[in-house]
């Protein structure tokens, strides 16, 4: 699959014949007689092919004048893996949309941040997405408002200003025009279900098969940090800082989907929630495309056939995570655990957790620069480290989130006293993003690379990954499967 796959007609037309999933969110199909639009995996007799037009995204559909098709629900789509495997300024540009920033801060609070002009924007993303800004924000909107609708008892009034929308006029409007349907016959369509908890959002994230859910939620429980995370009863829970409030979400791994609950103390949160739930799953990778390539190295080829569909755990905040890197350097990852415990305890903000269990959002950069660097059970070398880093992220001179350039990250980090490779490398996998970040200096790595019969020195080993590119960072995690312990010593 690739980037403009909705211009390559013929392979359009044979992934909607064959009902086929895995292009589901790489392109949409639009009926012209029914004017309705799909995915490709729709379960309705597909159309004739002189009937059929194909688009890069969901809005530039509404945007032409279709309606999402009630059978298949394009808009709960899994989202485009392309957003997640680029840096470049169109997919920057969607994960800040995803992120909800259009919705905050307007088309030209996204412009600033990227760096760019509104105009420059705005072009990119309509010759490639068909759409702009505004557009793919509000079918973003709209597939937030559906989702209050069908799961929430909720007025719709409140609904309409959760979803983002300015008045309830407007998400009148947007509804009908988008699902040909008031939210008033949506909520009625809508299966009937238990009462449920009062506040809490239940809800099923989609992703593209196979997905390991060994790998993925057995990281994220072995590296938890009490109070802030936490296994329980088959699900990882953990709490979230957002831009109007906090939250708390409970993921657990279903055959087809992800079980999502989510406790929000504002609504407006639930769109920025679900996608940085969904970013840290890396619920929008092709597998199949990753396990392909790597599939390719005859060393590698058993370790994907053994358990397919890895994905890279991430993170829900990229500079929770940068911390927590410095933290680990050097130590096992139970001493890691204690000193991110110890911070969070003294410095993190305290929350009620109705189930027990959680107590604090992870401290702020802002709240660590003012920690005295005496009181930090760590060597002097890493205390220099870890205040350089929290400082640089409270006064901005660095900066994490989903928009960052990886390359100019990257090198500021590397900048940093007492940053090495690996701590920049892992950085970049798992805080940025970076579907090819490499670690090489791992020590995990490097003993399954020798027991696999690869090279095993750092130099030779980057050699030999370059058949793996760009997906290096899931091969990391086929190594990692081979250690009993994987993550038992981090170095610098």
């Amino acid at each position: 699959m690739q980037t403009g796959m909705h211009l390559d007609r013929e392979q359009c037309v044979q992934a909607v014949r064959s009902k086929d999933a895995r292009f589901d969110g790489w392109f949409f199909t639009a009926v012209l007689t029914t004017r309705i639009y799909c995915r490709p995996s729709c379960p309705a007799v597909p159309p004739k092919p002189e009937n059929m037009t194909f688009h890069p995204s969901a809005a530039a559909c509404q945007q032409a004048g279709f309606r999402a098709c009630k059978r298949c629900r394009p808009d709960t789509s899994p989202g485009s893996p392309e957003w997640n495997q680029r840096a470049d300024l169109v997919a920057r540009a969607m994960r800040l949309i995803d992120d909800g920033v259009v919705d905050r801060e307007g088309v030209p609070g996204l412009a600033a941040r990227l760096g760019y002009s509104t105009r420059q924007v705005e072009r990119q993303l309509l010759a490639e997405l068909g759409a702009g800004p505004l557009a793919l924000a509000r079918a973003q909107r709209a597939q937030t408002a559906r989702l209050l609708i069908e799961t929430t008892p909720l007025p719709m009034a409140e609904i309409a200003f959760a979803a983002g929308f300015s008045s309830v006029r407007a998400f009148n409007d947007t509804v009908r025009e988008v699902f040909a349907l008031s939210p008033s016959e949506l909520r009625a369509r809508a299966p009937r279900s238990g009462a449920g908890t009062p506040g809490v959002l239940t809800l099923r994230l989609p992703f593209r098969a196979p997905l390991n859910p060994s790998n993925l939620f057995g990281h994220l429980a072995a590296t938890a940090v009490p109070g802030v995370e936490e296994w329980r009863d088959g699900a990882y829970r953990r709490t979230l800082r957002l831009p109007y409030g906090h939250g708390i979400v409970a993921l657990a791994p279903r055959p087809d989907h992800i079980a999502c609950r989510l406790t929000l103390s504002d609504l407006r949160d639930l769109t920025v929630a679900i996608s940085r739930c969904r970013r840290m799953l890396d619920l929008d990778a092709d597998p199949v495309a990753v396990d392909d390539r790597l599939r390719a190295d005859p060393l590698l080829a058993p370790l994907v056939d053994r358990g397919p569909g890895r994905r890279v755990p991430r993170t829900v905040d990229e500079a929770e995570f940068a911390v927590r890197a410095v933290l680990g350097q050097q130590v096992s990852t139970a001493a890691a655990r204690t000193h991110a415990a110890r911070l969070v305890t003294a410095h993190g903000k305290p929350l009620d957790d109705p189930e027990g269990g959680l107590t604090h959002l992870f401290p702020t950069p802002e709240a660590l620069a003012a920690v005295d660097p005496e009181s930090l059970a760590m060597p002097r070398t890493r205390r220099t480290t870890f205040t350089t880093l929290v400082r640089q992220l409270a006064d901005g001179t660095l900066h994490l989130g989903v928009e960052t350039d990886w390359a100019e990250a990257r090198a500021r980090l590397l900048a940093l006293p007492g940053f090495g490779p690996w701590t920049v490398d892992i950085i970049a996998m798992r805080a940025l993003g970076d579907p090819d970040a490499f670690l090489p200096t791992d020590l995990g790595i490097r003993r399954a690379a020798k027991d696999l019969g690869l090279p095993s020195t750092p130099a030779a080993l980057t050699a030999r990954a370059a058949g793996w590119r760009p997906w290096r960072a899931y091969a990391v995690q086929y190594l990692w499967a081979t250690d009993t312990h994987p993550i038992n010593f981090l170095p610098a």
